[in-house]
């Protein structure tokens, strides 16, 4: 297991943030935050409030599923795009038994299934429409995720990235070398943005 923590500013001072990783069997997440601001992130939230247990209740509406199921259903959603954290995925499991909404099934093995309950069904009823932009949204993700346009250009710019990071960590990358490769991107910069 792999924790790694960082602090950027002191004290209590203003902008002072807090950064960290953790890794956990295959899946890893990190976060980045000010003290004091509950849920702040550099970026906005994939889900708000409650919508990652309507997500998981639909989810396990359509078939009884355990976490790591429920994971990889959201992960194959979105085409890799987004795979929520064991860490967010199981408490919310045990909200969503808590509620009433779902109840323990027996399996193979030794991992828990959950099934949908009644009270589960009429939950996701109330709120179809909901649910329905929810599932919209992450199936909206992997299709443009799966695009061959985006994909090539996600490889595009990774080999960009790749290449830099080369050059730079090699030694090779002088002030000279710096000021080409800075020129060299700001002139493609210009000539995508007037395509």
């Amino acid at each position: 297991m792999f924790y790694s923590y960082s602090r950027h500013g002191c004290g209590k001072q203003a902008g002072a943030r807090w950064r960290g990783s953790r890794s956990w069997g295959p899946f890893a997440f990190s976060w980045d935050a000010t003290p004091g601001e509950s849920g702040s992130r550099s970026r906005r939230r994939m889900f708000e409030g409650g919508e990652l247990r309507l997500v998981l209740l639909k989810l396990i509406a359509d078939e009884p599923r355990h976490g790591y199921d429920l994971i990889k259903a959201i992960e194959e959603l979105t085409h890799g795009a987004y795979a929520p954290s064991p860490g967010v995925v199981y408490p919310t499991l045990t909200l969503l038994e808590d509620m009433g909404l779902i109840a323990e099934q027996r399996g193979e093995g030794s991992r828990k299934s959950f099934a949908v309950t009644a009270d589960g069904t009429a939950h996701l009823a109330e709120r179809s429409e909901e649910v329905a932009a929810l599932m919209a949204r992450l199936t909206a993700m992997g299709e443009e995720r799966s695009r061959p346009d985006a994909a090539s250009l996600r490889r595009a710019m990774g080999n960009l990235r790749q290449v830099l990071m080369h050059k730079i960590r090699a030694g090779e990358a002088g002030p000279e070398m710096i000021d080409e490769i800075v020129s060299a991107i700001d002139d493609l910069a210009r000539r995508i943005e007037k395509l």
